[in-house]
């Protein structure tokens, strides 16, 4: 077998112009729907914010939507919706991003830091029940990379003990769990429209927050736009002027006309671009199957739970490598492949290992330390050629044969 020169070892990059990891699929119907609210000359929170909302709400099976400025917006609206107080716990995952724990610090709860498992990289019913005290008010579940955590076992723990469930849902916009829509099982769900997420707006950023509860969902909608009683498509209309009421301290969460114009857009062909990554996701597994990585679990996808497919994350075998994780990042980068890292878990992170004791608690969690050294995200979205899948087959294969021990 021919074994090829990395491009970091002075090899030639399988590819002349560099593939970026996660690019949004912007088309030109995209552009138009953006370029037409602009010259609507209604470009903040308006009529076409109002039938995104509609739309995704039914989409997800859910009476209310609120659409955000980012899922961090919706987290942060969820958790301080339940009012937390000084030593309130919130259980979450150590493998996510730092937002999901973030957003329960800033609503003044203390975060428990659980593990997860090893191989779907999802918190677990066993992790979540054996961190429960008489100090937990929540848990916020991640569904990583878009699969399902088992939802079945984790919404009857939280109702048995009467816990708020919070679902962040960032990777999952197409995701069921046994026969339910993500972000459908607990208080809310919360969404992220960021640029390299399965959709996004005209801004890159984006998020929205679902739920079945009208007296929270009216309450976030004060929340999330300085608490105000009436947003400026309510107050400002050609049959009379109406004055606002601060009813709460809020925030400035909410969604502009113009990046919501572009994410309705794109909902409707979410259906078409899923079907898209299966492909991409298909072919990887086929072309990874002899090399020494472990591949991403998917034995879940079925009529029951489906699988978003927002990341393609290979594990190294790292027994079988002459290198670290990095360097591979860093080969594959030379190559012309824009990879990622989903995720360093969150105990690494010198903030939460420094906070251990102190406003925050860490579990043991050995499977989120062992995939945080072995993990390597690789470009999946909706804008691939098969050339560019190709040359992705190619770095991997060409960079994990050459470094193998």
């Amino acid at each position: 077998m021919e074994i090829t020169v990395p491009a970091i070892e002075g090899g030639t990059p399988v590819r002349d112009g560099f593939l970026p990891f996660g690019r949004p699929q912007i088309i030109e119907s995209d552009i138009e729907a953006a370029v037409a609210t602009m010259r609507s000359g209604w470009l903040s929170t308006g009529p076409k914010v109002a039938e995104f909302e509609k739309v995704f709400a039914g989409y997800k099976g859910r009476p209310y939507a609120l659409a955000l400025s980012s899922c961090t917006a919706a987290l942060h609206l969820s958790l301080l919706a339940i009012r937390l107080h000084p030593g309130d716990e919130v259980i979450t995952t150590a493998m996510t991003f730092a937002a999901t724990v973030n957003t329960i610090l800033l609503a003044g709860g203390a975060p428990v830091i659980v593990d997860v498992d090893r191989w779907t990289q999802n918190i677990t019913p066993q992790a979540i029940e054996a961190a429960i005290t008489d100090r937990t008010k929540a848990v916020v579940v991640v569904h990583f990379a878009g699969m399902p955590c088992d939802m079945r076992a984790i919404s009857e723990i939280c109702r048995n003990r009467h816990i708020a469930l919070i679902e962040d849902c960032a990777h999952a916009i197409e995701t069921t769990c046994e026969g339910g829509q993500s972000g459908t099982f607990g208080l809310s769900g919360c969404f992220s429209f960021y640029g390299t997420k399965n959709i996004t707006t005209a801004i890159g950023e984006g998020g929205m927050l679902i739920c079945d509860n009208e007296k929270f969902y009216q309450w976030a909608r004060t929340a999330s736009l300085h608490g105000m009683s009436k947003d400026a498509a309510a107050r400002y209309n050609s049959k009379q002027f109406r004055h606002y009421d601060i009813q709460i301290a809020g925030q400035k969460y909410n969604m502009t006309d113009v990046a919501a114009s572009v994410a309705l857009n794109q909902l409707g062909r979410i259906e078409e671009n899923w079907k898209k990554r299966v492909a991409i996701f298909n072919r990887y597994n086929e072309a990874f199957a002899d090399l020494p990585v472990i591949l991403p679990v998917d034995n879940l996808a079925n009529g029951f739970t489906r699988h978003a497919y927002h990341l393609y994350t290979l594990r190294l075998d790292l027994d079988y490598l002459r290198v670290s994780r990095d360097h591979i990042l860093d080969a594959l980068t030379q190559e012309g492949i824009g990879v990622g890292c989903h995720y360093i878990s969150i105990p690494e992170h010198t903030f939460y290992k420094e906070s251990d004791g102190k406003f925050l608690r860490l579990t043991d969690t050995p499977n989120a330390k062992w995939n945080s050294e072995r993990t390597i995200s690789i470009p999946l979205d909706a804008t691939m050629e098969s050339v560019d899948v190709q040359h992705v087959i190619e770095a991997v294969r060409k960079v994990l044969i050459y470094y193998y021990k």
